[in-house]
């Protein structure tokens, strides 16, 4: 074991029973040679919520989310999602990733791409069906994307193809969505969107959480909120947790004055 992982197990905060939750984190260290990229975070994520990581570049946030997801290896910590290990529960679970990271030249319609988040219900190696096709034709529908269907995914605009990735996350029915900065490099129509579906998720008692970097918007999108700079420095409802104080604990004292002002008089 090497020393970092010494220091990330010391500081791992395990439940005495498996929660329920959504998604609840314990000492999730995540480590790119010896220096920590996450160090011994938890965040737990309360049912029927839509809640925000934020923190300012580098400073682990789209990490957490897949060290969290096993996309990335960790070097400590657990992630349960509706208190059971990830291979579990699967099926509940609906993952955006950043659009940056997609391979857009793959020669895919974009109701192929839909119809993707159906295979854990149809199984890996049956065709689809007529009825199949009309589920990805409604995903795309509540994107505004149904008359795109039969296009190549790589002649979309920014923000067509971040629709189209929440339509293929739609088409799986999950109960917790997890996305990755969903409305990085897309225009405010899209982001408008975005934000009306996510909150019907929210309405229909699914759980939201999102990397996000616009600070002006998190008091309108998120009910709950979670600062990261390396490790957590705040959690909790966005009306007590998105303070001037955690801000600029979380940005090292790089939000000037002037930032603060805007961004108090943007969220009320």
């Amino acid at each position: 074991m090497s020393p970092l992982e010494l220091i990330a197990d010391r500081g791992k905060v395990i439940a005495e029973a498996p929660s329920a939750e959504p998604m609840a984190v314990r000492g999730l260290t995540v480590s790119y040679g010896e220096k920590p990229a996450v160090f011994s975070v938890d965040m737990a994520v309360p049912e029927g919520s839509m809640s925000a990581i934020i923190g300012p570049n580098g400073a682990g946030k789209s990490t957490f989310l897949k060290g969290s997801l096993g996309i990335v290896p960790k070097v400590a910590g657990e992630a349960r999602f509706f208190g059971k290990p990830l291979d579990r529960v699967r099926g509940r679970v609906a993952y955006v990733p950043q659009r940056a990271s997609v391979d857009w030249d793959f020669p895919a319609r974009v109701i192929d791409v839909v119809m993707m988040g159906l295979y854990r219900q149809i199984g890996l190696f049956r065709p689809f069906g007529k009825s199949n096709r009309s589920q990805a034709i409604d995903c795309l529908e509540r994107v505004g994307m149904a008359e795109f269907a039969q296009r190549q995914i790589g002649q979309l605009s920014g923000g067509q193809q971040q629709r189209v990735f929440l339509a293929r996350a739609l088409a799986q029915n999950a109960d917790l969505y997890l996305l990755d900065e969903p409305f990085a490099g897309v225009d405010m129509a899209t982001e408008s969107a975005i934000v009306s579906v996510l909150k019907g998720l929210k309405s229909e008692g699914r759980t939201v959480v999102a990397v996000h970097h616009d600070l002006t918007t998190v008091r309108s999108y998120f009910d709950r909120v979670a600062l990261i700079n390396v490790r957590k420095l705040a959690e909790g409802p966005t009306d007590t947790t998105f303070t001037s104080e955690a801000l600029q604990e979380t940005y090292g004292g790089r939000l000037a004055d002037t930032q603060l002002a805007t961004l108090q008089q943007a969220n009320g």
